[in-house]
Parts: C-alpha cells; structure tokens; sequence
C-alpha cells in the first residue's frame, strides 16, 4: 500500500475530529468526545499549538488514519521527548502497514529534535495493539501506572 504522509493544518480539524470520534467508537468511548472542529481548528492555528497532527492518505488523498502528539520533558534524561496521544487507523487500512508509517515519523522526528523517547498509553484490552507494539520493539512499562487528575 502507497501511503503519503503530511502535516495537518488548520483546514484539517474536521477530518482530525471525525477520526478521534471513530477512535473513541473504537475505544469504547463513543460519548466522550468533547473537543469540536471548531475547538480543533483553533489550537491548530494558535501562536503556540497544543499539539501536531500527521496524516495518512493513500495516493488519492483519501485520509487512512492519524497521529497526534506533542513534547515532553524527561527530567533523567534531560531531554525532550514525545507524548503520542493518539494513533489510529480506519479499518478498511489495517494491516498495510499505515500505523508502522506513523510511528515512524514520530520516531524519526524525535531522533532529529533530540528527544530521549518517545512515550504513549493502551488499553490494557487491546491485545492487537499490544502484539504491534511489541513487534516494533516498544515494551510496557509494568512499574508504572499511568494516573489522571481531571480538571
């Protein structure tokens, strides 16, 4: 499968929120959503971004999935890293290789910022994803659990 990658844009919300909306379907979260294209189109656009969005088309520019990340910091490594939010690819894609593509542009532009790693949660239910990840050679992290207070 011919996949492109690009950097999304402002004009990129909609499709942005459609596809966390079929994330949060996936995840058993349909509900949840709370950010609209509005809400998105207005962070892409501010002076200092909350976050960055790649997109995965194939060669008619029909959209296969995305990510969303933003920096970290680690105070040990005293380095930058990333925090992958959200990596999510539309069925009629799986397994041709589109999410592998994805993190590896977030991998690759955390080699060149200089980052230490690049950090992501999931579900403890979700096997596939833990089978992916593992066969690109991220490990759980066992010690940690991940903790949440909300605002």
């Amino acid at each position: 499968m011919t996949i492109h990658l690009r950097t999304a844009t402002p004009a990129d919300a909609g499709t942005i929120h459609q596809l966390v909306v079929e994330l949060a379907t996936y995840e058993r979260e349909p509900d949840a959503v709370e950010a609209t294209p509005a809400i998105i189109a207005a962070q892409m656009a501010s002076e200092r971004p909350p976050f960055e969005c790649i997109l995965a088309e194939d060669p008619d520019g029909v959209v296969l999935g995305f990510t969303l990340f933003f920096p970290t910091y680690s105070t040990w490594k005293g380095k930058p890293g990333i925090w992958m939010e959200e990596i999510y690819v539309r069925p009629v894609a799986r397994g041709g290789g589109v999410a592998r593509t994805l993190l590896e542009q977030v991998v690759a532009l955390g080699r060149e910022r200089g980052c230490g790693r690049v950090d992501f949660s999931v579900l403890d239910w979700n096997e596939l994803a833990h089978g992916f990840y593992r066969r690109i050679g991220a490990s759980p992290m066992d010690d940690w659990t991940q903790w949440r207070i909300t605002l």
